[in-house]
């Protein structure tokens, strides 16, 4: 049998939720492998139609999503014509609700998201749209491998003509920071633990902050092209920005706020969004 393969295909930003960590950014590279016989042009599928199908099917089902695992025991369904209107309860007894339209959730089986899990849901999936001369289907997610300091983080963007207008999708994202000019591994980590698995929102986007059970939490909400969107979260897993969350005013945000901590120091931030892009701010 003959195989095809194609490294890098594309990469998944999404966003899952965990029992523990809450909501979670993330960001997996995707790897294909197709077995199958020749077709009549001699190929086993034209690499000129990868990204067309295969690309597109995978974004469609999960990138820019929230992936919800639909047999976690602590998870309510607050609208049974609605799949994205829930409230996820996390071990430490604070919870996180979300709504938005059917077409930013993604729903799948298990009490957990793990990788292999989803790789198989998406090989099954390709079989049944590729061609009959195509017999197997195989997928490898994996993560990017950082030297260094990286960040998990969820956001949404309501300006945003394409899917990240959708209120919790999101990265993981390595971070790198000069001072005067030399790489500052301490700054890195400093940011790498001060935002691991934090939702990043606008201030204009927040319409209620109050206290349940003596935890403080905020409410952001927005009217998009998609839809209306809007989710609650404890404060302490938040972090408010004035202006927009894009890459760019990320990468000023986190200037600004190292520059509070080292006023003497030239800081230079290249922020990443995911894998391979970001934005650069200095000053």
């Amino acid at each position: 049998m003959n195989r095809l393969f194609v490294d890098n295909l594309t990469v998944i930003d999404f966003a899952y939720l965990d029992r523990h960590r809450g909501l979670v950014g993330e960001s997996w590279i995707v790897d294909i492998e197709l077995a199958g016989e020749l077709n009549d042009a001699g190929m086993v599928f034209d690499f000129g139609h990868v990204k067309s199908t295969i690309k597109a099917h995978i974004d469609d089902q999960v990138d820019h999503r929230l992936l919800i695992p639909a047999d976690y025991p602590q998870l309510q369904w607050l609208d049974p014509e609605s799949p994205g209107h829930f409230r996820w309860h996390l071990e430490d007894g604070t919870w996180i609700e979300h709504r938005s339209p059917e077409q930013a959730v993604t729903t799948v089986p298990g009490e957990a998201v793990e990788r292999q899990a989803i790789a198989t849901r998406l090989s099954e999936s390709l079989q049944r749209v590729l061609p009959d001369n195509v017999h197997d289907v195989r997928i490898n997610l994996r993560l990017e491998q950082i030297d260094g300091a990286w960040y998990h983080y969820a956001h949404g963007l309501k300006k945003h003509d394409g899917n990240c207008q959708r209120i919790a999708h999101g990265h993981r994202s390595r971070i790198q920071i000069l001072r005067n000019g030399e790489r500052a591994p301490d700054l890195e980590h400093y940011w790498g633990g001060r935002w691991r698995d934090i939702y990043l929102a606008t201030a204009d986007d927040r319409s209620a902050t109050f206290e349940d059970a003596g935890i403080s939490y905020h409410r952001f909400s927005y009217e998009s092209d998609q839809g209306h969107f809007e989710i609650t979260l404890p404060a302490a897993r938040t972090e408010i920005m004035g202006p927009d969350t894009t890459v760019e005013w990320i990468a000023c945000y986190l200037r600004d706020e190292t520059r509070k901590l080292e006023p003497e120091s030239r800081i230079e931030v290249y922020a990443f969004e995911g894998v391979n892009k970001g934005a650069i701010a200095e000053g």
